[in-house]
């Protein structure tokens, strides 16, 4: 990890910068080429690092236009295109997790339920996995690498950086439900994609002050986990719709959905309240002055 390339006072800003890219692409391209991992590890390692690369393209568009918006939405489309396995795999995590916390499901109606969600999942990744398809990816990401080389970050500043930074930040508080058990769930589901971007644009910080950042990134990584959770019960509440795979176990699933999306969005909410407490000009104040003193 200490190799891995970040922001450094002793490195421009715009030179670690791509570094950070060129490695986000290169942690992508590893998902897709390996060959060994099962369809489901390859799609979990691909998301991943896609959402990376998407968080740093946010934070870059203000200094680099309309080609960044461009990479932006082809990672977009990229991720996409595997959605359909992610959403099987997501429905049978929820699954398990109910089946742990709230135990009054049947083994027969578990082992149904869980054949089910199989079935698509199988289906799904042999269909988003094909050779055709990590090929199209890959010769993506290489075109990624091509117009990162290009990237004319030459005059960023760290202030800049951490003025786009605090964008983000301030759009996560504003996001914020006041109740956060009484919102619709479209409104975690975005919520939770504005943290995701937050916590890994953060983790561009942790070289700066480690023991801070970590803790911030920790604390941001649990907010997502929880919505993360409640997201993937809204993906297995949506196969028991009427006519879907799972509407014969309806009236037995979506009590035990709706219970169990109740506790994430309070657990949320109190980790919220911690991690978005501070103004978002106090933000900006502390990420400029770790620099400063990281400079020294």
């Amino acid at each position: 990890m200490a190799d891995k390339p970040a922001l450094r006072p002793d490195v421009p800003v715009g030179e670690a910068l791509k570094a950070i890219a060129r490695d986000m692409l290169s942690e992508a391209r590893t998902a897709l080429a390996a060959q060994d991992k099962p369809d489901a590890v390859a799609v979990h390692d691909y998301r991943k690092a896609m959402k990376r690369w998407r968080s740093l393209l946010r934070l870059l568009q203000p200094f680099l236009g309309d080609g960044c918006r461009r990479l932006r939405l082809e990672a977009r489309d990229g991720a996409r295109e595997l959605a359909g396995a992610r959403d099987a795999q997501s429905a049978i995590e929820a699954l398990d997790e109910l089946v742990e916390a709230e135990g009054a499901l049947s083994p027969r109606t578990i082992a149904s339920v869980r054949g089910r969600l199989d079935e698509i999942r199988l289906r799904a990744e042999a269909a988003t996995l094909a050779q055709a398809v990590r090929a199209r990816l890959i010769v993506g990401l290489e075109d990624a690498g091509a117009a990162v080389d290009a990237w004319a970050l030459e005059h960023v500043t760290f202030a800049e950086l951490a003025r786009e930074l605090t964008k983000t930040y301030r759009r996560v508080r504003h996001d914020a439900p006041a109740d956060w058990r009484a919102a619709e769930p479209e409104v975690l589901h975005e919520l939770r994609s504005r943290v995701v971007t937050h916590r890994y644009q953060m983790e561009l910080v942790v070289p700066l002050w480690p023991k801070f950042a970590r803790v911030w990134v920790s604390e941001a990584q649990r907010l997502r986990d929880r919505l993360g959770a409640f997201q993937d019960l809204s993906v297995l509440h949506g196969f028991t719709v009427p006519h879907s795979v799972l509407a014969p176990w309806r009236s037995r699933l979506v009590p035990l959905i709706l219970a169990r999306q109740a506790t994430h969005a309070k657990a949320a909410q109190r980790i919220g309240m911690r991690l978005l407490a501070e103004r978002p000009k106090a933000f900006r104040r502390r990420l400029e002055q770790l620099w400063k003193q990281a400079r020294r």
